[in-house]
C-alpha cells in the first residue's frame, strides 16, 4: 500500500482535543481531502498520481486556505480492491481527519466508499468510476458523481454508432460493477434505438490476453464490438483487435469508457477512427487549454477528463466549504447542489441526486496526418447535452429523491 501527504504548508492537521482531552476522532482545525485512485495498476495512467497533481493546482488556485485554515491532500492507491479502498477510507475518516474524499477510480471501490461516507456523514465526490448506480439506486445524501457516467458514455458512443448502422452489437466487458452497468446502459440505448445485442463476454480486469475474448466477439459477426472496460484493458484490447484483423473484416471497434491517456498511450495509428465520449478535451476552449497549459508544464501530458474533473471536484468542494462558512457535512452538502458550477472542465449544475450535470462531446480519433501539433487527437462529431446525457433525479431511481 502506498500512501503519500502534501500539503501547501507543509504543515500536519492538528486534531481538536476533546473535552476529556482525547483528540477528536474526524476532526480537524484545517480541511483535509483525501485522492483515493489507483496508481500502480491498470487504471494508474487514467487518473493516478495526475489527478493527485490536479488537485494540488485545484488547492493552489483556491489560494490555499478556507476558513482561514491552511488545506492538505493526503493520497493513497487502493490497488483496485475495495475492501482496501474501504479500509483507507475508514482510517482517513476516523483516525486522520479526512472531510472529503474525491477521484475514487474503479467502481466496485466507489460504491465500498459511498456506503461508509453515508454511515460517517462524510462528502465523497466520485470523478473516476464510473457506474451510474452511483447516483441511482445507491446514492446517498453525502455522495456525488462529477465527470461522467456508464449513462452519459452509453448515450454519446453508443447512440452516435446506432445511428450510424452499427446496428448489431458484442461486447467485450470487464467483468465488475463497472463493465456491467457500461454493458448494460450502452444495451438499453442500442435496443431503444432499434439495434440488437448479438451477445456479450467477461473478462478479469488487468488481463494480458484478450484472444479468446476477441475470438468470441469475431465470430458473432457483430458490426460494433463494444469495450466496456477502460484503462490498460482497453488500450491492450483495440492492439489485439488489430493483430486478429477485427477492424480489417469490417467490424468498428467502440471505445466505450476511452480518454485522451489511452490514445496517448495508443498513438494514432492504433487509436486512429475510433469513437469516444469526454466530458473534457485540452484543445476545445480558452478555459480548457489554460487549464491545460499549467497542467502540462507540472506533467508533461494532457489531462484527461478524469484529471480535470478531479480539479473541478476539488475545487468546488472547496468554494462549498467558503460559502456554507463552515466543514459541516449537510451544510456543505446543500451549497454543492444549490451553486451553479463553472470552471476549466464544465458549466453546469447539480442535481438532488448528487449528479453534476454538463455536456459530453463525441469525438473521433484523428488519423495521423490530420494531426497537426502534440496531443491534437480528437475531432468533434457531436455535442451531447447535459439534460440528455444524464437522468434527472427522479428517473435515476436515486430513493432520495422520492
Amino acid at each position: 500500500m502506498k500512501f503519500g501527504i502534501w500539503s501547501i504548508a507543509a504543515a500536519s492537521v492538528v486534531l481538536a482535543a476533546s473535552a476529556h482531552g482525547v483528540a477528536a476522532q474526524g476532526t480537524s482545525q484545517g480541511v483535509k481531502i483525501g485522492i483515493l485512485n489507483d496508481q500502480s495498476g491498470v487504471y494508474a495512467d487514467y487518473g493516478g498520481k495526475w489527478s493527485l497533481e490536479a488537485a494540488k493546482m485545484a488547492v493552489e488556485d483556491f489560494g490555499g486556505e478556507v476558513l482561514g485554515h491552511k488545506i492538505e491532500l493526503v493520497s493513497a492507491d487502493h490497488q483496485n480492491k475495495p475492501d482496501l479502498g474501504a479500509s483507507i477510507a475508514r482510517k482517513w475518516y476516523d483516525v486522520d481527519g479526512v472531510d472529503m474524499i474525491t477521484e475514487l477510480t474503479t467502481s466496485s471501490v466507489a460504491l465500498a466508499v459511498q456506503d461508509l461516507s453515508k454511515e460517517k456523514k462524510k462528502i465523497d465526490i466520485v470523478v473516476g468510476a464510473a457506474t451510474s448506480r452511483i447516483t441511482g439506486d445507491a446514492c446517498q445524501p453525502y455522495g456525488f458523481h462529477w465527470a461522467f457516467d456508464t449513462h452519459a458514455l452509453a448515450v454519446g458512443t453508443g447512440g452516435a454508432l446506432v445511428e450510424a448502422g452499427g446496428n448489431t452489437w458484442f461486447f467485450l466487458t470487464a467483468d465488475y460493477a463497472f463493465g456491467y452497468a457500461l454493458e448494460k446502459d450502452t444495451s438499453e440505448i442500442v435496443t431503444a434505438k432499434g439495434g440488437k445485442v448479438l451477445g456479450a463476454v467477461r473478462h478479469p480486469l488487468n488481463s494480458s490476453d484478450f484472444s479468446s475474448f476477441l475470438l468470441q466477439a469475431q465470430s458473432s459477426k457483430a458490426k460494433v464490438i463494444g469495450l466496456a472496460n477502460a484503462g490498460l484493458d482497453t488500450a491492450n484490447s483495440i492492439k489485439q483487435a488489430a493483430e486478429f484483423g477485427l477492424v480489417a473484416g469490417g467490424q468498428k471497434l467502440a471505445g466505450l469508457l476511452m480518454t485522451l491517456s489511452e490514445v496517448n498511450g495508443l498513438g494514432l495509428q492504433a487509436a486512429q477512427g475510433l469513437v469516444l465520449t469526454e466530458a473534457y478535451y485540452w484543445d476545445r476552449d480558452d478555459a480548457s487549454r489554460g487549464f491545460a497549459e499549467k497542467f502540462f508544464k507540472r506533467t508533461g501530458r494532457m489531462p484527461n477528463m478524469i484529471q480535470a474533473g478531479t480539479y473541478s471536484a476539488t475545487l468546488s468542494y472547496l468554494k462549498a466549504v467558503k460559502a456554507a462558512g463552515s466543514k459541516d457535512t449537510e451544510a456543505v452538502a446543500a451549497k454543492l447542489k444549490e451553486f451553479p458550477v463553472d470552471d476549466a472542465f464544465a458549466k453546469g449544475k447539480v442535481l438532488a441526486n448528487g449528479r453534476f450535470v454538463h455536456d459530453l462531446y463525441l469525438f473521433e480519433v484523428k488519423k495521423p496526418a490530420e494531426s497537426k501539433k502534440p496531443w491534437d487527437y480528437y475531432k468533434l462529431l457531436a455535442t451531447v447535452p447535459g439534460d440528455k446525457a444524464f437522468p434527472t433525479a427522479a428517473e435515476s431511481g436515486c430513493p432520495l429523491t422520492k
